[in-house]
């Protein structure tokens, strides 16, 4: 009997969790901004220009991006192309910021961890 309730409490929370996970609120671009400042800084050990630097180049690509995607929403429509072109030039900018070496990790490891997990599974057909 005790084995029982404990598995329907884990059952309870697992999906209580889940339901607030997908009702949570979307970050706003400087809570973005201010998690991959850290991250960035604790890994590459970025001194206060460097992160201001990063900072900058982050706060402004999360806001476009938040244009880009209310602008979908209205309109229905999202430009790929031009959200690739802003993707570009944050890693241009960030090229400068960072060595060779640390903007490679960036991108084969830190950029895939910071995209938002899609659901798995399919719709209906």
């Amino acid at each position: 009997m005790k084995k029982q309730f404990i598995f329907i409490l884990v059952l309870l929370l697992a999906g209580a969790s889940i339901v607030n996970a997908q009702n949570s609120p979307r970050r706003s671009p400087e809570e973005r901004t201010k998690r991959v400042v850290d991250t960035l800084t604790t890994v590459f050990k970025l001194d206060k220009t460097h992160a201001d630097q990063v900072d900058s180049v982050f706060l402004g690509y999360f806001k476009e991006t938040d244009k880009m995607r209310e602008a979908a929403q209205a309109g229905g429509n999202f430009d790929r192309d031009a959200f690739m072109k802003l993707t570009n030039d944050r890693d241009e900018k960030l090229k400068k910021i960072l060595n060779e070496a640390d903007f490679k990790k960036f991108k084969e490891e830190i950029e895939p961890a910071m995209r938002p997990q899609r659901r798995q599974g399919g719709g209906s057909r």
